[in-house]
């Protein structure tokens, strides 16, 4: 898998690309507040593929608790495995990269996210803003972030989705962009691992090659170590700059940052990032 950090930006960059190149219709329906807390949804969602894993960072987000879910959705992934593998497939667990590294997990974890934003535009809301952004901060202060800093992950999660809602008289009321977010999120961590050394089944249970648990990637040539000179000097710092971009362009188109105005852009461009 890519690092914490590398997953964590994969999901920024991906929600804020999203979202900066979406047509004007979709994107009024974007909120400056709405678009924030979807940035830190697919943040969060770009960790939530390693839940699988009881021993991986992501797990010990929230302490006995997140451990105990990890152990949990271990379980329940080698089970979905080793029911669904054919005589193709690696005679392995599945415990890992196997059911939460799937596009139908993707899929799954948008629609429950949809459906719980939608049960109350506060509470329930708020408790999805505190668990993605619990999973976003263990992400990218991973070596801060050791297993037994839960409390602080906690007190970090609490005081960043305070200060959400304090921002903006607005409310973030889209469900459903809501979902969408976490789907970039999960979908942004598939690639990341796809192009390391192991590859990411993510098509399951699609069969290719005579396997439903099929290890997407690139050829070998064009793969990366986890934590290796290339995601660590090139791929890292590259989403960093995306994200950066992306997102002062989005939040741009959603009217978050109108000092965009001022940079000498040709008329072509200035039209095509008005806000809607």
């Amino acid at each position: 898998m890519s690092t914490g950090p590398t997953h964590a930006m994969s999901g920024v960059a991906a929600w804020a690309a999203v979202t900066a190149l979406a047509d004007t219709h979709t994107l009024g329906q974007l909120s400056p507040k709405t678009w924030v807390v979807g940035a830190t949804l697919s943040a969060g969602a770009a960790l939530l593929p390693d839940i699988d894993h009881p021993k991986s960072t992501v797990a010990s987000t929230f302490g006995a608790v997140s451990r105990g879910a990890s152990a949990g959705i271990s379980g329940f992934s080698g089970f979905i495995y080793r029911l669904t593998r054919t005589k193709h497939d690696s005679d392995r667990e599945g415990t890992h990269r196997g059911f939460t590294h799937t596009i139908v997990f993707a899929v799954l974890a948008g629609l429950i996210t949809t459906a719980i934003a939608q049960t109350s535009e506060g509470a329930a809301l708020g408790v999805l803003m505190f668990f993605f952004a619990g999973l976003a901060v263990r992400g990218l202060l991973h070596t801060w972030s050791s297993g037994k800093d839960a409390l602080l992950i906690t007190v970090a999660s609490v005081l960043l989705t305070i200060a959400c809602w304090a921002w903006a008289d607005d409310q973030p009321t889209n469900a459903a962009a809501f979902g969408v977010a976490v789907m970039i999120g999960c979908i942004a961590h598939f690639i990341g691992d796809a192009i390391t050394e192991q590859g990411c089944p993510m098509l399951w249970p699609v069969p290719l090659s005579g396997m439903t648990w099929y290890p997407v990637a690139p050829p070998k040539a064009l793969r990366m170590r986890t934590g290796g000179k290339v995601e660590m000097m090139l791929v890292g710092p590259g989403l960093t700059i995306a994200a950066v971009v992306f997102s002062a362009v989005a939040l741009y188109r959603v009217g978050a940052a109108p000092w965009l105005a001022q940079l000498d852009l040709p008329p072509e461009v200035m039209a095509w990032l008005a806000p809607s």
